[in-house]
């Protein structure tokens, strides 16, 4: 089957679709990537999305507006990805839409909403489309997060060691081999909150860690910002913008006067890596998989280094998953284990009571055309 799977994540600058031909083989999942496109966010709906997000004010008229931009902006990128990385000959849609709010309190999560209405990607591609992942995780007892989780196990079986995979998006997350994933807390989400922040908007992000790499770290500033409770929960647990957002930055910031632009940027890079790291060494790790926008970003990367002395680091492209492209492979994956009636779900992973197929299925302009329930459970996933 050949399956776009359609993400955007907590820095919410694009909406990656990255398309691939899945079967199932015996006890295998066969994953061919065909690639990727990336379509970023228009300035104005970029605005306007991050005008919403916590810890931002907006209105039910607000939310819906944004759920049809979003659809339309998400819409956009699958007829894209159909055209240019399927010949025309996709087959399903899976999107994960674009995180606005989660809902946890006290190691709880109570709720989560994406948005991007998924309507408009059927009728645009024609195709049926699987959405809302991360709901009926919650709705037994998970924390919705990680759900890249699953993907990750099946992909990393059988590596020597104790290989964790390491996304660094907004928020950063692990999976170890038994199962343990979790949030480890902010990834880039307060580096480039600091950047737009100092820069007045200039700046969307740290491009290439070069603010960072000429700043210090500042070391009662780094000491205030590890006070944080989260960090102190034990998994699963999951976090997101609802707390590591400007505000947090400010909060920590009073009382120490101003500081160098670079030096914030530096201090809240190693906040990243140092957090990482302490996560990191709590599951033993041998060697730790990277991917997301963070593996771009050099200073971080090193600065992650320097923390794990004698733990291999490597980029996910080294074992043949691009890392720009990754969490929307891996959407692909569940969509496509979503159709075939399989659990998209690791209880130890999200803290759910029960393994769940995971979505809400849209049907496309034929109707849903589902294939017939797969028969065994995939155990591992074979990148061919």
């Amino acid at each position: 089957m050949r399956v776009i799977g359609l993400m955007s994540g907590t820095s919410y600058d694009a909406i990656d679709a990255a398309a691939a031909d899945l079967r199932l083989v015996d006890d295998s999942l066969v994953l061919e990537p065909l690639g990727m496109v990336s379509e970023p966010y228009d300035d104005e709906l970029r605005e306007a999305l991050g005008a919403a997000l916590p810890p931002g004010r907006t209105s039910m008229a607000q939310v819906c507006r944004l759920d049809t931009l979003i659809g339309r902006a998400f819409a956009a990128a699958a007829v894209r990805a159909g055209r240019e990385r399927c010949d025309g000959r996709a087959e399903l849609v899976a999107s994960h839409g674009q995180t606005v709010y989660h809902w946890a309190e006290a190691g709880q999560v109570h709720g989560t909403l994406q948005l991007g209405q998924p309507a408009w990607i059927a009728e645009a591609t024609g195709l049926t489309v699987v959405s809302d992942f991360r709901p009926r995780d919650i709705a037994a007892g998970g924390q919705g997060a990680p759900l890249v989780s699953l993907v990750d196990l099946l992909w990393l079986r059988g590596r020597p060691g104790t290989p964790v995979a390491l996304n660094l998006g907004g928020i950063a997350n692990l999976t170890a081999p038994d199962g343990t994933a979790f949030d480890t807390g902010p990834g880039c989400a307060l580096i480039d909150a600091a950047a737009r922040g100092f820069s007045g908007g200039r700046l969307a992000y740290d491009a290439d860690g070069a603010l960072a790499a000429r700043g210090r770290v500042h070391g009662p500033l780094l000491t205030r910002l590890l006070a944080e409770p989260y960090y102190a929960l034990e998994p699963p647990k999951t976090t997101g913008k609802e707390l590591f957002h400007l505000g947090h930055l400010q909060d920590a910031l009073a009382g120490f006067g101003t500081l160098p632009a670079e030096d914030v940027v530096a201090t809240l890079t190693m906040l990243t890596a140092r957090t990482v790291a302490d996560a990191v060494r709590t599951l033993d790790a041998t060697e730790v998989i990277a991917s997301g926008g963070g593996t771009r970003n050099p200073t971080l990367m090193r600065m992650l280094g320097a923390q794990l002395p004698g733990v291999a680091l490597r980029a996910s492209d080294e074992l043949g998953l691009p890392s720009d492209a990754k969490e929307a492979y891996a959407f692909a994956v569940l969509g496509f284990l979503t159709v075939h009636g399989l659990p998209g779900t690791v209880p130890r992973s999200t803290g759910a009571r029960h393994a769940r197929v995971l979505g809400s299925v849209t049907p496309g302009r034929d109707g849903p055309r589902l294939p017939p329930p797969a028969r065994v459970r995939p155990v591992r996933l074979v990148l061919n």
